[in-house]
């Protein structure tokens, strides 16, 4: 049987005419036991598209942690490394992993306590909450009505020492039912969006690229990140925006000498842009709530000049003006128009571009609600290409 890739059913909240090419439903074949060909039409498929759902899939770890590997054969450990958050209970994802024992690139994650599972006797799950990581909180008669926050918007990576992913897979083992809850972006937009309980939602970097008026795509195909060493410890004291696209600049973050012991030659500098290897196209990937500085290169000779932002490049250290320059690029892109927000199913299976997309959990559960998800993404072989010099000719 071929395989058949269909258009993912979009919410009615979304504009189609920025979803024509992103996301698939794979069908007609297993994606636990691919031959070589059937394995290269997924990948290539995968980069066009940036998620692949495969619906009623029976996967082990074992097989999850397989296919994760395909898109990456040099690729080893968990994404955070297979002891997962650098040893340290300090690390703001510390509450939100637990490790399959006999495949430690598998994690567990999800909500509620649950029992035999893969090797785990019991397993407290908690599901991330806006009210534990942002400034302020849907309040909590609104979240009765069903009201909800973006918990954090993300790329999978460690952003210190490992490489950032290129493949994460999340596999739905239970899925609780539940009424749809409304995201408040609270940021006085008066943006709102209705999602599935329990909803991941994705953003593409190609369109969060795309959409910038001229002078931010030449600040963006100009500029690089610096990461803060070990960021999600050094974020952990920080509190997040209402939308969960970054921090407020209080100065809480940890201070640099009370972080766990660091390397220099760890602390990691990305491009703005990332480039797709299989269609070449520029995708925005940035991690507001780790980035640290912020270094735009001069304008190339010949360039025009006329609005252009740093035509002469600038070395940004100021944090706050780090993250407000980071959050007028990313903004525009997380709009209603522009989420995809998964409805799980039990037994469903996405594969998304860690590369190419931006992610966050979204909403609550009761403590009873049992939901329990397999997630494997695996530290690069690589570092992402940033643009060519062609690339910072076109657009700079």
């Amino acid at each position: 049987m071929a395989i058949e890739l269909t258009p993912l059913p979009l919410p009615a909240s979304a504009d189609p005419s920025y979803f024509v090419d992103f996301g698939r439903e794979v069908k007609g074949v297993n994606p636990g036991d691919l031959t070589p060909a059937q394995f290269a039409e997924i990948h290539d498929a995968l980069y066009k598209h940036g998620a692949l759902l495969f619906r009623k899939v029976t996967l082990t770890p074992e097989q999850q942690y397989a296919l994760t590997k395909a898109f990456d054969p040099q690729s080893e450990s968990y994404g955070h490394g297979n002891n997962k958050t650098q040893s340290t209970q300090k690390s703001i994802l510390h509450p939100d992993l637990k490790t399959i024992p006999r495949v430690p690139q598998v994690q567990l994650i999800g909500n509620g306590t649950v029992t035999n599972h893969e090797g785990l006797a019991t397993a407290a799950l908690k599901h991330p909450s806006h009210t534990t990581f942002h400034k302020t909180r849907v309040s909590e008669e609104d979240e009765a009505k069903g009201y909800t926050r973006f918990y954090r918007w993300h790329i999978d990576a460690a952003l210190y020492d490992y490489n950032p992913p290129r493949v994460t897979t999340l596999y739905g083992v239970t899925v609780p039912k539940g009424d749809h809850q409304t995201v408040r972006y609270d940021d006085g937009t008066g943006d709102e969006l209705p999602v599935p309980l329990g909803t991941t939602a994705f953003v593409s970097g190609k369109t969060m690229f795309e959409i910038l008026p001229p002078e931010l795509k030449s600040l963006a195909v100009r500029a690089s990140v610096r990461y803060a060493p070990h960021p999600y410890v050094w974020m952990a004291p920080a509190r997040a925006l209402p939308t969960g696209l970054g921090i407020e600049s209080e100065g809480r973050e940890l201070p640099t000498g009370e972080l766990p012991e660091w390397e220099e030659s760890k602390v990691k500098t990305f491009p703005v842009l990332w480039k797709n290897p299989v269609t070449g196209e520029l995708h925005f990937e940035v991690h507001p709530c780790g980035a640290q500085e912020l270094i735009v290169e001069p304008l190339p000779a010949g360039a025009n000049r006329s609005g252009a932002l740093y035509p002469v490049g600038v070395h940004i250290k100021d944090l706050a003006e780090v993250r407000a320059l980071l959050y007028k690029m990313q903004r525009p892109a997380i709009a209603p128009q522009l989420v995809y927000p998964h409805d799980w199913q039990e037994n469903d299976l996405v594969l998304f571009h860690n590369r190419g997309l931006l992610h966050t959990v979204v909403g609550a559960f009761k403590p009873d609600q049992v939901r329990a998800f397999h997630q494997c993404n695996l530290a690069a072989s690589d570092v992402p290409a940033g643009p060519t010099n062609d690339d910072v000719l076109k657009w700079a």
